[in-house]
């Protein structure tokens, strides 16, 4: 390969990392190349697992080396997690006791979240807390711990010692990389131990995730996909992708 390949593909995945996407037309005009050059390159990007392909581009994988930040999740397919939020309010089930998962998919879930009788929310991350407190019919309980800059989210020993004293009655999750072979993952330790903790101490457990999601792999796994009793994305995601979920088991909502 040559050094104008390498450092092209570097401008690919920096301007990933930096807007959330790369488009095909939009990378051809910023390198003036042809269209089908950024897709080869988008290709061997994939392959070497920096970047997943999507319709008419790619986005970032996450990883131990890089995780994108709120504010930049939050400028991401806006349109495909709104539905994904508004399917999800659809199988709360009247649970008493729900924990919402940190990240921007999530604030939109809580954005949606007006229950109708008394209901308590756990959670690890503070925007979430702050947005949901003083809601009629729900008592806020936010997480203690370590707060993580990218995600405003609370990890480590006292975010996992105040779950283990609860019973709930659903945990909603998220996850960076979700696949029949490796299961719900995401790219740091600390984040992983929040996840399961809040999964084993539920009774129902919901997986949440933009179609990006489906396929990749990130770093660190927190659950296998029957932890879970749903997943709900969006019809983004490829019929091979949705077959192979389905037939490990996984029942799919696609909104």
């Amino acid at each position: 390969m040559s050094l104008f390949s390498i450092e092209r593909r570097k401008v690919i995945v920096d301007h990933a990392r930096e807007t959330g996407r790369a488009d095909v037309s939009e990378l051809s005009k910023l390198l003036k190349v042809s269209a089908e050059t950024v897709r080869r390159d988008l290709t061997s990007l994939e392959k070497s697992g920096l970047l997943r392909r999507v319709h008419g581009g790619a986005v970032p994988v996450e990883r131990l080396g890089f995780e994108s930040d709120l504010a930049t999740r939050s400028t991401r397919m806006i349109e495909e997690k709104s539905r994904i939020a508004e399917a999800t309010v659809k199988h709360l089930e009247n649970a008493e006791a729900i924990y919402i998962d940190e990240g921007a998919i999530f604030q939109l879930l809580a954005d949606r979240l007006y229950p109708e009788s008394p209901t308590t929310v756990v959670t690890n991350s503070l925007a979430i807390a702050v947005s949901l407190a003083g809601r009629p019919n729900v008592e806020v309980i936010s997480l203690g711990g370590r707060v993580r800059a990218k995600t405003l989210g609370a990890v480590d020993f006292w975010a996992i010692e105040m779950l283990e004293t609860m019973v709930l009655d659903l945990a909603i999750i998220g996850a960076n990389g979700i696949s029949v072979r490796r299961g719900a993952t995401v790219p740091d330790a600390a984040i992983a131990e929040v996840k399961a903790a809040a999964i084993k101490q539920s009774r129902r457990r919901i997986l949440i995730a933009d179609h990006s999601k489906v396929g990749a792999d990130s770093f660190v796994r927190f659950a296998a996909l029957d932890d879970f009793e749903l997943f709900i994305t969006d019809d983004g995601v490829s019929p091979e992708h949705a077959d192979e979920l389905r037939a490990s088991g996984l029942e799919l909502d696609l909104a």
